[in-house]
């Protein structure tokens, strides 16, 4: 849910952006994405109109090259596309792959220690799922082997703590759709002052994600190619929005207190649902029916006849999962709309 100010710099006419004053927009969209980011002295921040797909390969291409080799976490749909994104530009690389719906330990990643890896891809909040992975022992892993980690933080971002110069993280990626609220379009690549060096290094066999490009356009505060103008602009409205409420910590608290609300209630009104990871993001509550029902089949009938959206799954996942989301203008009572609802069901025989 976008908060009114967003949909109201939504509503208005798109500018021209050629100019002074969309220059100084982007500006300060990159000032407060890299203080948001933790991502310390000399850090910049590139916003590409393309999903976080277009951000993750671009991360990818731009930071790795076939001389890599990198380590990747595959235990999602998220993870196993940066795995088909390596296999496509031919970067070697290994996957771990931990067990279904949970994260990653310290003594796993042990024994790659040595092993001469130079990259490390993470998806940290494998939204899949609802599995956020450590990131303090991916950190700790990178950092002692001297691996130049990239978090894929779509759906982490201003949701669980991430600091990237605390944690060592050179790249960060996001989109606008998730806890940022804005409408989907636009995706941004944070990257460190070794990233950035790293990016000028190296010549990627294409055009409109050279990170170059965007990175010499940023210097005047523009984009190489035509933008998402009136996403970036609600993107500006939205990041003054949190820092004007607290900034990322109390945007943390907001999201984490309304995930521990509904998980509580749930388990409070006695509603036939497991939740399914042993490592929980702030971000999403992934939900497993336990009585046989269709997870889909929940989905489809909040949808239709009550008029409120969850997250439904696809693929093999499509009838077993489903998730809640706490992210964007939400209240407590939003969740008690749901909830109630989830009992109405449970009463018609449903769930």
């Amino acid at each position: 849910m976008s908060s009114e100010a967003v949909c109201a710099v939504g509503a208005e006419q798109v500018p021209y952006f050629r100019t002074p004053e969309f220059s100084e927009i982007m500006f300060e969209n990159e000032k407060l994405m890299i203080e948001f980011a933790g991502a310390g002295e000399g850090a910049r921040a590139v916003f590409i109109t393309g999903s976080g797909t277009a951000s993750m390969e671009a991360s990818l291409i731009n930071l790795f090259t076939s001389e890599d080799k990198v380590l990747v976490i595959d235990g999602g749909s998220f993870g196993h596309r940066f795995v088909e994104m390596l296999e496509i530009h031919d970067i070697p690389h290994s996957i771990i792959k931990p067990e279904f719906s949970h994260g990653v330990t310290a003594e796993m990643l042990a024994e790659y220690d040595g092993k001469g890896f130079t990259g490390f891809l993470v998806n940290i909040d494998e939204t899949s799922v609802g599995v956020l992975y450590d990131i303090k022992v991916i950190s700790d892993f990178c950092t002692r082997n001297n691996i130049f980690l990239v978090v894929d933080s779509i759906s982490s971002f201003l949701c669980d703590p991430l600091n990237m110069e605390k944690m060592n993280v050179q790249a960060l990626i996001t989109g606008s759709q998730k806890a940022l609220a804005c409408p989907p379009g636009i995706s941004a690549i944070v990257l460190s002052k070794e990233a950035v060096e790293r990016v000028y290094r190296n010549n990627p066999k294409c055009m409109y994600l050279d990170l170059k490009l965007a990175l010499k356009n940023g210097e005047r505060g523009q984009t190489p190619f035509t933008p998402a103008v009136g996403t970036l602009r609600q993107i500006n409205t939205r990041l003054k929005e949190i820092k004007a409420a607290g900034g990322v910590e109390a945007e943390i608290k907001r999201i984490g207190g309304l995930a521990q609300y509904f998980r509580i209630k749930i388990k409070e009104l006695g509603l036939p649902f497991e939740v399914l990871s042993d490592s929980l993001p702030n971000a999403v509550t992934p939900l497993v029916p336990t009585n046989g029902k269709s997870a889909y089949e929940v989905f489809t009938v909040l949808k239709d006849e009550y008029n409120i959206w969850i997250c439904p799954n696809g693929g093999d996942l499509k009838d077993k999962l489903f998730r809640v989301g706490h992210i964007g203008a939400l209240t407590t009572k939003d969740f008690d709309t749901l909830l109630n609802a989830m009992c109405d069901m449970k009463q018609r025989g449903l769930i």
